[in-house]
């Protein structure tokens, strides 16, 4: 361990294996080491004894639920959108070889107590129940005006400068009601809140056709897709990867202590006694607990049924956006669900996650409104966690820390943390302007 390195990456979350990844193949000197014996840290995917000994604290789980190594439980469930950035990130650092990817059946959204499924394109829109007679014609209208819209032809722009107008005004010029914003700010362009109303509509109408267009990748009922075997695999294709470019990796390895020099920067790692030397350090905020602070927490629930979420057409995967309107809340609430048709658990079984941005201390009562849409769960485990944001200076410590993972199952906001620590730690941005068509080679369609 005695060598000098240009990056040392502390724990193998997705976050920091596709960065110990991208760094690699830029010809960077890299080590990875993990105080788990196991990859993947907060975002690991456990079998069924070890989810039993995580929550229940013993090790023997029921026979009636199957073998426990046909399980892989993600511990941050999250679906990847067929054409969004993470998929140009595993076609530009060529790890689709060691993944299969299986489109996920459904996307659905929640509104007044029921689950619809999210019309995405003008013809969707015509058929939606979600919508009345009237309504239905000025979502048609909006709809086309996205997928005609294109940034460099100021003709589909209609006179309007998306960098100007708000996504309110434009949403208004269509006259269209709340609850139709409600599902395409939330279930379609994937906002977190409503502050996305108030700002350049640009952004927002791009996110509506990322959905579009991802939808009409793989001609299937979602624009999401998802490895075989859950994403407990992406972080070991990463790892694959790296090694492959001459990154080294290391398991097991207890206390990994960060060592500053005299002027504050970053200097090397220590763990065992023996001390590896670094110009910089990537790692989670596990690792530099001072170097964080908490900016919320999480509520979650883990579900083990025997059948799919109702009313989703019998979907074997699937994700049902709970928009924060429509349940009196402060923030969206999701539910995912996969199952033995990804490899996730034996046949037969499902696995169902309910997740938000915690606003009180009681998961249980709290994710009630997701729980009660599952039906009878054969098992269900709650958990909460706190999310910890950087507050240090990189430039000062040399120091690159990665964001918690948010209550989102879709990876929008995980891959624009990595993009952007990238562009920090090399200096340069990232160049992601790669041909699509390489991933379908990747699904299992």
């Amino acid at each position: 361990m005695d060598e000098e390195y240009d990056v040392i990456v502390l724990g193998t979350g997705l976050k920091e294996c596709i960065l110990s990844g991208l760094l690699s193949v830029d010809g960077l000197k890299v080590l990875h080491m993990d105080r788990n014996d196991y990859y993947g840290g907060a975002s690991t995917s456990l079998n069924l004894t070890q989810l039993w000994k995580r929550f229940r604290g013993e090790d023997k789980p029921p026979e009636n639920l199957g073998s426990s190594r046909e399980f892989n439980v993600d511990m941050i469930p999250k679906f990847m959108m067929a054409n969004e950035v993470l998929v140009r990130v595993l076609i530009h650092t060529d790890v689709t070889k060691y993944l299969h990817f299986k489109a996920v059946d459904g996307s659905f959204v929640y509104n007044k107590g029921k689950i619809y499924k999210v019309p995405a394109t003008d013809v969707e829109a015509l058929k939606s129940p979600l919508m009345g007679l009237f309504e239905k014609r000025r979502a048609r209208k909006f709809f086309i005006y996205v997928q005609d819209y294109d940034s460099n032809d100021p003709k589909s722009h209609e006179g309007l400068d998306l960098n100007q107008v708000t996504a309110r005004q434009l949403i208004s010029k269509y006259g269209l009601e709340d609850d139709t914003i409600d599902f395409i700010g939330h279930a379609l362009a994937l906002h977190l809140d409503d502050s996305y109303l108030d700002e350049p509509a640009k952004g927002f109408v791009e996110r509506v056709k990322l959905y579009a267009e991802s939808l009409a990748r793989f001609q299937g009922g979602s624009p999401y897709i998802y490895p075989l075997y859950g994403l407990g695999e992406l972080p070991q294709a990463f790892a694959r990867l790296s090694a492959v470019y001459g990154g080294t990796y290391m398991l097991n390895k207890p206390e990994c202590k960060v060592e500053f020099g005299d002027d504050g920067k970053a200097v090397g790692v220590t763990s065992e006694g023996e001390t590896a030397k670094c110009k910089k350090v990537v790692c989670d905020p596990s690792y530099l607990p001072d170097k964080v602070h908490k900016v919320g927490k999480v509520a979650r629930a883990i579900c083990i049924m025997s059948h799919p979420i109702p009313d989703t057409n019998n979907c074997h995967s699937a994700q049902v956006i709970l928009p924060q309107k429509q349940l009196g809340r402060k923030s969206d609430m999701y539910l995912f669900c996969c199952s033995y048709a990804h490899n996730v658990a034996p046949k037969g079984k499902f696995i169902a996650f309910v997740t938000t941005e915690a606003e009180t201390d009681q998961p249980e009562v709290e994710l009630k409104p997701g729980i009660d849409l599952l039906g009878p769960v054969d098992e269900i485990f709650y958990d909460i966690y706190d999310r910890y944001h950087p507050i240090n200076d990189h430039e000062a410590d040399s120091c690159f820390i990665s964001k918690s993972y948010d209550a989102t199952t879709h990876f929008e906001t995980t891959v624009q943390d990595v993009i952007d620590m990238y562009n920090k730690i090399t200096g340069k941005v990232l160049d992601l302007s790669v041909d699509l068509s390489a991933a379908s080679a990747a699904s299992e369609e």
